[in-house]
């Protein structure tokens, strides 16, 4: 599914390229924030080489053509990133893969997310061929909820400790959009 060349991805705002070892700083500025490991898989970091590790599993994971994960910027700063997003736990026999996404809390509410996760949605859809695309939340992550209700994907319930994450198990409600039931949005997707 995952070629070779890093897909570079442009809308009405954003710019989503590929994530680089330089990005570990603008990484560390968020990731070092409890409200943005809240309900995510990470512990909140408290060192930079958390950041480079972080950036070196994603570009290691497009490598291996397991997963990609790209670099959320704003069109007139294409260099510094502001969150990411992207695609992983691929099964090309099934034809589905998961999102994921997250955001430097000072972009949150600005409909920045919306635009980046409808953008590879499309492409997922559109380039990698995928039927389903699937995303795990916490049933507490309001926000997530409200996103992904935003880009027609549906609850399909709640798996109880599904997942053990910071020494503890937490539930996971899975949502999915299948392709017969997308529809594209205005702000589609441009291929840089």
């Amino acid at each position: 599914m995952i070629s070779d060349i890093f897909p570079i991805l442009s809308t009405e705002r954003l710019y989503l390229r590929e994530i680089q070892h330089s990005d570990a700083q603008a990484l560390f500025s968020y990731f070092s924030k409890d409200e943005v490991t809240l309900y995510f898989d990470l512990p909140t970091f408290q060192h930079m080489d958390e950041a480079y590790e972080l950036v070196k599993n994603w570009q290691e994971n497009f490598q291996q053509k397991k997963a990609i994960r790209w670099a959320i910027c704003l069109k007139g700063n294409p260099d510094q990133l502001i969150g990411s997003c992207g695609f992983h736990n691929f099964s090309s026999e099934h034809f589905r893969a998961e999102i994921g996404y997250e955001l430097h809390p000072d972009f949150w509410q600005q409909g920045i997310m919306t635009e980046a996760i409808s953008t590879i949605i499309s492409y997922g859809f559109e380039e990698y061929k995928l039927n389903r695309i699937e995303a795990f939340i916490d049933p507490d992550n309001l926000a997530s909820r409200k996103l992904l209700e935003k880009m027609n994907l549906l609850s399909e319930g709640i798996l109880h400790d599904y997942f053990f994450e910071k020494g503890r198990f937490v539930d996971g409600e899975i949502f999915a959009l299948l392709k017969k039931n997308y529809i594209q949005p205005t702000f589609f997707r441009q291929i840089v």
